[in-house]
């Protein structure tokens, strides 16, 4: 294997650790492990030609993720962004190891991590806005009923859906209106775009 196939395999044996279980049309399959396929088959869509190393921050997106969660944190607005952005550093550091040892330079391994974190997101740099399109994309075809249920409010849902629209580049917009969406999410989508 070369260093890319050999860091990629790390990567999916860290989610592979996931204990939470989701149900596909191959059978039960770890939660992260699922996550991280559906991230790059949205890249896949997205940049069918992307580079090895955003390909691995991509993988990489929610590394171990599960090992700290939610509630781990004040349940406050300052809770939440302090809890994304530890998992960020934490998430790009654990994947910075993984791509050295698997034989990436440092310099290519930070530039993975940097992605992870999403470090140059406002200063426009592309593969970020790829890397966050995809994570939109995701978060929309995939864990939006849920994440709707569990909220179980519908004007923050509507306002989340507005603030996820904003954070993604018109290709990506273009490709989440490809999405086949449940009814009540049809819904507050419509809602949210043109309310």
């Amino acid at each position: 294997m070369n260093k890319y196939e050999t860091a990629l395999q790390r990567i999916d044996a860290a989610h592979a650790d996931d204990p939470r279980q989701t149900q596909t049309a191959s059978g039960p399959i770890p939660y992260e492990l699922h996550y991280a396929h559906k991230m790059t088959s949205y890249l896949t869509t997205l940049q069918p030609h992307a580079t090895e190393l955003l390909r691995l921050a991509i993988r990489a997106q929610h590394l171990r993720r599960w090992e700290v969660p939610r509630d781990s944190y004040p349940a406050t607005k300052i809770g939440y962004h302090s809890w994304r952005a530890g998992l960020q550093r934490r998430q790009a550091a654990l994947v910075e190891e993984i791509c050295v040892e698997s034989g990436f330079s440092t310099e290519e391994a930070a530039r993975v991590g940097a992605l992870v974190r999403k470090a140059d997101l406002k200063q426009g740099d592309p593969d970020t806005q790829t890397l966050e399109d995809v994570a939109c994309l995701v978060f929309l075809d995939d864990q939006f009923d849920k994440f709707e249920t569990d909220l179980g409010d519908e004007a923050k849902m509507v306002d989340i859906l507005r603030k996820t629209w904003g954070k993604m580049s018109e290709r990506g917009r273009e490709e989440a209106l490809k999405i086949k969406l449940s009814e009540n999410a049809q819904r507050l989508v419509g809602i949210a775009l043109n309310g």
